[in-house]
């Protein structure tokens, strides 16, 4: 099968998540409990340097509605686009776009460079749309047998070029990939 041409862009796009053993990114109603117990024993994980490379953040509306909800604005100074057909918002820290197409025009319009994407079906949408470059997933050792998956159907497969993977503090492991542009 034949792997469908991205939309043309001038910037590159990197997922950095955490997922359970089993390859979910939170419980079912989005708690992350299971993650931030964990995560705070497992020490450098790479996201402040990987973070510091980012120079926008696309994300959908859930994930927003999450980091809204954590008291201060997570990303302060780092032009947020959420993804969104639903969203209104007065946030003076996001520019919502209706469609993929669009948000991919506004990123480049813009001049973004290095994208972070983040949000469980956003990364999936990416995925499908061939616009992910590259992903960092720290696998975190908890089995959570149900919640919001990382990864959902294809209509093809992804191959990835694999890059590194180390073995963080306590049992978690962090593997990057290069998804080839088709």
């Amino acid at each position: 099968m034949t792997t469908p041409a991205a939309p043309t862009r001038t910037f590159s796009t990197r997922v950095f998540i955490a997922t359970s053993l089993d390859g979910y990114i939170a419980r079912p109603g989005g708690e992350l409990d299971w993650l931030v117990e964990r995560g705070e024993r497992a020490g450098d994980t790479g996201y402040d340097a990987f973070i510091a490379d980012i120079d926008t953040i696309v994300m959908g509306r859930n994930t927003y509605e999450t980091a809204r909800s954590f008291g201060s604005w997570p990303y302060p100074g780092t032009p947020v686009r959420v993804l969104s057909t639903q969203l209104d918002t007065d946030d003076p820290n996001v520019t919502v776009a209706r469609t993929v197409p669009d948000l991919v025009r506004d990123l480049d319009e813009a001049g973004a460079r290095h994208v972070y994407v983040d949000g469980g079906r956003l990364i999936q949408t990416f995925l499908r749309e061939n616009l992910v470059d590259r992903l960092t997933i720290t696998t975190a050792p908890v089995l959570l047998g149900v919640g919001i998956p990382l990864f959902g159907a294809l209509d093809r497969d992804l191959e990835l070029r694999h890059l590194h993977t180390a073995t963080l503090a306590e049992g978690f492991v962090q593997t990057t990939y290069e998804v080839p542009r088709g």
